[in-house]
C-alpha cells in the first residue's frame, strides 16, 4: 500500500463527512417516511451507483449465483436490519446520540473477532480499550435530559442495528475472495428484494405526501451515504489499506454531533461530550493494539 498523501487524507475525512451526515438526514427523512420506507429507498437509490460502477468496470453481480443465501443473509443483517432499528430509533432520540452509538462498531466488532476468528484474540490493550469505550456508552445513558423511560428502548434498538453491522461483517468473511464491488451490488440487491413486500403490505408510502427537506435527505441516504460512500470506501482501501481506512471511525460520532448541531440544533450536553470522548479514545486503543506489530495474544 502506498503512504497516504493529503489528497488521501482528504478523502477519509470526505468518507467520514458523509457516513456521519447520514443520522442527522434521517432524523429529517422521519418526518415524512416509515422506518421501513427509509430502509427501502436507501438500499433502492444505493444500489444505482454501485451496480453501474460494476457495468461499467465489466464486473459481474452475482447475486443469484450458488452463493445467493450468503448474499440474501448479509443483505439482511447487515443493510436490512440496521437500517431499519436506526431508523426506528432515531425517531424518538437525537440523531447526535446515534451517531455515537453507532461509533461502537469497532468495537463490538474486536469483540466478536476475538471468538469468531483466529487472529484477532484480545489483550491488554484492546481490552482496555472496549471498557473504556463501553463505558463511555453506558454513561451516555445515564443522560436524563436526551434519554429518558420514553425512548431508552429506541437508544438499545440503535445500539442492536450496530451490533447487526458487525456481524454481517463477520458473516462477510464467507466470501471475502470475491470482490467488493460484486459484494456490496449483490447484498443492495437481495436487500432490495426483502423490503420491497414489506414495504408493500406495512407502510405504503405512495398513500402519503413526504416533504420535500425529508424526499431529499431520503434520496441523499441512498445515493450518497449508502451508494458512494460505499465506492469511496473501496477506493481508500485498495490505495491505502484497510488500517488507514478504519481510521474513519474516530471521525464520524465527533462530525456527526457537529452536524446534528449545525442542521438541526440539537442539544449537546457535558455526558453527550464526555462519552464522545470516551469512545474515541476507546476507539484509538483498540486500533492501537490492531497496529501494534508485537502484540500478544490471549490465551
Amino acid at each position: 500500500m502506498k503512504k497516504p498523501k493529503l489528497f488521501d487524507y482528504l478523502l477519509l475525512i470526505l468518507l467520514a463527512l458523509i457516513w456521519a451526515s447520514a443520522f442527522f438526514n434521517i432524523k429529517i427523512a422521519t418526518y415524512s417516511f416509515g422506518p421501513i420506507t427509509i430502509a427501502f429507498l436507501r438500499v433502492f437509490f444505493g444500489a444505482m451507483p454501485v451496480l453501474l460502477l460494476c457495468y461499467y468496470k465489466g464486473i459481474k453481480v452475482e447475486a443469484f449465483s450458488e452463493d445467493w443465501h450468503w448474499f440474501a443473509m448479509i443483505g439482511f443483517i447487515n443493510l436490512v436490519a440496521p437500517f431499519y432499528l436506526i431508523a426506528y430509533g432515531v425517531q424518538s432520540v437525537q440523531s447526535n446520540l446515534a451517531a455515537i452509538l453507532m461509533s461502537t462498531t469497532p468495537l463490538s466488532s474486536t469483540v466478536l473477532g476475538h471468538f469468531y476468528t483466529r487472529n484477532e484474540k484480545f489483550n491488554f490493550i484492546k481490552t482496555f480499550g472496549i471498557l473504556i469505550g463501553f463505558s463511555g456508552i453506558l454513561y451516555l445513558f445515564s443522560d436524563n435530559i436526551l434519554i429518558d423511560e420514553n425512548n431508552f428502548l429506541s437508544a438499545l434498538l440503535i445500539l442492536l442495528g450496530s451490533t447487526c453491522y458487525v456481524i454481517g461483517g463477520v458473516l462477510t468473511l464467507k466470501i471475502s475472495k470475491k470482490k467488493n464491488e460484486n459484494v456490496t451490488g449483490s447484498i443492495l440487491i437481495w436487500a432490495t428484494l426483502i423490503l420491497i413486500p414489506i414495504v408493500i403490505f406495512t407502510e405504503q408510502p405512495w398513500n402519503s405526501i413526504p416533504r420535500v427537506d425529508s424526499t431529499v435527505s431520503v434520496i441523499y441516504l441512498g445515493l450518497v451515504s449508502t451508494g458512494i460512500a460505499w465506492l469511496l470506501r473501496f477506493r481508500i482501501l485498495v490505495n491505502n489499506g484497510l488500517i488507514f481506512q478504519s481510521q474513519v471511525s474516530y471521525l464520524i460520532p465527533i462530525f456527526g454531533t457537529i452536524l446534528s448541531y449545525i442542521f438541526l440544533k440539537e442539544i449537546i450536553t457535558t455526558k453527550v461530550l464526555v462519552s464522545l470522548i470516551a469512545v474515541s479514545v476507546g476507539i484509538y486503543f483498540v486500533r492501537k493494539a490492531d497496529n501494534n506489530p508485537n502484540k500478544i495474544k490471549a490465551d
